[in-house]
């Protein structure tokens, strides 16, 4: 069978890093897109090459059309085709109050999470019309369906957004064999948390969990594996929930 390209977004840190070498594991072709960890960049990079798969890394902003069609060329160019691609890339900035965020800071907060989806999904789906078809996952959370908590209702919007473009680029595509599909993590060990969440935070959070722990990156890249893989073909416009039962839909 010939090798998939999967193109990641946010993938130095965190959940995209931890996906980055899941699929390298099973031999895929890999595009990585990250923004601004260099370093975590390209240890990701030296990683998945060691398990032997074939790599590129593009420094590119996914909430920016001319960088996300310039990561989308260069990833055509290098391996021909697209036929996974994660839409990791994402942030809240820090914990606000409603009354305490800012203009600036809601926008960004929308163009880095749900832009950059919008962007890289209308980029992308030519080519895998093209190419008979492809695989669609957009990272949602638990926020979208439960609130997340004081201080991220920017967050949360933005999240909530994705799910429902995403059901709805679902029915779009569905004729040209591209499935799209959201995973929704809850508190997972990564290190978003330790830039939007204090100790004392996570904390209280986790005692929420019904399974008394954080989940972790490599959980959810698992589920990313499944949501790529011909065995969930027949699912599409889905939100699949990775927490511990936090949240039982």
């Amino acid at each position: 069978m010939p090798k998939r390209t999967v193109l990641i977004t946010g993938a130095s840190t965190g959940i995209g890093a931890a996906a980055a070498r899941t699929f390298a594991a099973l031999g895929d072709n890999l595009a990585l897109n990250y923004l601004s960890s260099d370093d975590a960049a390209r240890a990701v990079l030296e990683d998945v090459r060691a398990a032997g798969a074939d790599a590129i890394l593009v420094k590119a902003d996914a909430s920016s059309r001319p960088d996300v069609e310039r990561t989308v060329a260069a990833t055509t160019e290098r391996f021909g085709r697209i036929d996974v691609l994660i839409n990791n890339a994402g942030g809240a900035i820090a914990r606000r109050p409603l009354e305490q965020i800012s203009d600036e800071e809601f926008e960004r907060v929308l163009a880095i999470n749900l832009r950059s989806v919008f962007l890289f999904c209308q980029t992308v789906a030519p080519i895998m019309k093209a190419q008979g078809g492809g695989r669609i996952i957009n990272v949602s959370s638990i926020a979208a369906s439960n609130g997340g908590g004081v201080g991220v209702a920017h967050y949360a919007a933005s999240k909530a957004g994705i799910e429902a473009f995403s059901k709805n680029i679902a029915k779009e595509l569905v004729g040209h064999n591209i499935t799209v599909n959201c995973v929704a993590p809850g508190i997972i060990q990564t290190p978003f948390h330790e830039k939007v969440s204090t100790p004392e935070v996570f904390q209280a959070l986790v005692s929420g969990i019904p399974m008394g722990r954080p989940g972790t990156a490599e959980e959810v890249a698992r589920w990313m594996v499944f949501m790529a893989s011909n065995e969930c073909a027949y699912a599409t416009g889905q939100v699949f929930h990775v927490n511990g039962g936090l949240l039982m839909p």
